[in-house]
């Protein structure tokens, strides 16, 4: 059931420890040391998370995340200090790719496990349907405490996204500090991810050692282009002032961490990184997200911390997307899974990146995006853009700025910039027989929709998205 919050004012001492905090790290140049309050483990420790039963799972999405401009990914640019401190103690997924690069498609399918298509998650108006089993409905059923704190109306609980949750709310805003630059002017005017920083230190406050627990976080600021003074290092360019952005969302996340630290949590928590979408900045004459599935919107990052330390940090080579997260999670903790999916559990790749092995990736292991870009047009039929992934090649149709359709082989070899398709005219033509099955399958479960009235459509506008 939705739970709204309440309007309730800041301590002001949290207020200015927040900023003290966020001069320090961007400015004085400290850094937090998650290797501090954990333990050194190992492979046998990865294996014996399954018998565990004091662990929690702080889950971490970070709204608008494209990999490629994370320093921990190879980026030129210092964005994610403690991101790259907090992988090198812990694992990372190299090549990982989401569903989508529309949050509610790619969210539907981050909790059911499913494809897009599959989900029946590719309008407006659709919700995820009852009959999913979600992580947080078996995590409940496990006795965690689950909780989720949003601030993307896409993924509202009247959109289903609240199923399993005790509690699923958007905290309530409060006007944003002038201090505090956005990019985008029909950005939200009330609030930045520090609402959920509150929240969260409250939660861990009253249920931090009381039980299990899973909480569920969505930041929003990088989405918005929130930045602040200390954060400014880059420049005034639109890719400079979203790498500003993301400098102050590694603070945020760095805040969250070492509370956890502070309040003696960090050796029974898993913490999570990830995101549902990137996003563009006109390499193929395409600017956000939500209109095609090209690597700069679908290509997004997957951290996980254990709750002892992996002293060389692991990195998982193998092509990895949304729908293994939860497998995995659920896999590592020995818990039941989420019945027939598309996704599947890396637990042995995380094992066998742990000691050292090769990847097992073989040919024909797909991986695949999908946007229905008329997603936002109600009554209109399905326009599909898909990707198909496969080893260092990416197929991707859709249709071009002009209305022209249009199809790509894309490969690693020149960063997936120049079209393969003539040099490789079998690999094309079998990841496009792929891309057409793949359109051919149908929803596991029944659609459902939701009629939104006009507050709410309003409130969906503000976030910069055109809808009827």
């Amino acid at each position: 059931m939705e739970n709204e919050s309440t309007g309730r004012i800041w301590p002001l001492a949290l207020i200015a420890l927040v900023a003290i905090g966020a001069y320090a790290y961007s400015t004085v140049g400290i850094r937090f040391d998650p290797t501090r309050s954990r333990a050194v483990g190992g492979v046998e420790d990865i294996e014996a998370l399954a018998d565990r039963t004091d662990t929690n799972i702080l889950f971490v999405v970070i709204d608008t995340l494209r990999a490629e401009h994370m320093s921990v990914y190879g980026y030129e640019r210092e964005t994610t200090p403690f991101m790259r401190t907090l992988a090198d103690s812990g694992i990372r997924f190299d090549r990982h790719t989401a569903q989508s690069s529309w949050t509610k498609s790619s969210m539907a399918s981050l909790w059911s496990s499913l494809n897009p298509i599959r989900s029946g998650v590719t309008k407006f108006n659709h919700v995820l349907p009852s009959d999913v089993r979600t992580p947080a409905e078996i995590l409940a059923e496990a006795g965690f405490k689950t909780v989720g704190l949003y601030r993307n109306g896409w993924v509202h609980g009247y959109f289903g996204f609240d199923q399993g949750f005790e509690k699923y709310y958007r905290p309530a805003g409060v006007r944003v500090k002038g201090a505090v630059q956005k990019l985008r002017p029909n950005a939200q005017a009330f609030g930045t991810d520090e609402l959920l920083v509150s929240d969260t230190i409250e939660f861990l406050r009253i249920h931090g050692h009381t039980s299990r627990w899973f909480l569920y976080l969505h930041l929003m600021d990088l989405h918005e282009y929130t930045y602040d003074d200390e954060s400014a290092k880059f420049g005034n360019a639109v890719p400079d002032l979203y790498d500003n952005s993301l400098l102050r969302t590694d603070w945020v996340v760095s805040t969250i961490y070492e509370h956890l630290a502070k309040v003696g949590l960090l050796d029974e928590t898993i913490v999570v990184v990830l995101s549902d979408h990137g996003e563009a900045f006109g390499e193929r004459g395409y600017e956000g997200h939500a209109r095609t599935v090209f690597p700069e919107t679908t290509e997004t990052p997957l951290i996980i911390s254990l709750p002892f330390v992996l002293p060389s940090g692991v990195v998982v080579t193998e092509r990895t997307t949304n729908l293994d997260v939860w497998p995995t999670l659920l896999d590592l903790l020995g818990l039941p899974d989420q019945g027939e999916i598309d996704g599947r559990s890396r637990r042995e790749a995380i094992l066998g990146a742990a000691e050292g092995g090769a990847p097992s990736e073989e040919a024909g292991d797909y991986s695949f995006a999908f946007l229905d870009e008329n997603w936002g047009r109600p009554g209109s039929g399905r326009k599909a853009a898909v990707a198909v992934l496969e080893g260092k090649y990416r197929y991707v149709a859709g249709t071009d700025n002009g209305g022209r359709a249009f199809e790509m082989l894309l490969s690693t070899d020149d960063d997936e910039m120049e079209d393969q398709s003539d040099r490789e005219p079998e690999i094309a033509e079998r990841l496009r027989s792929e891309a057409q099955r793949h359109l051919e399958s149908v929803p596991a479960f029944e659609t459902e929709t939701y009629d939104l009235d006009e507050i709410q459509l309003d409130q969906l506008r503000a976030l910069g998205y055109e809808l009827p």
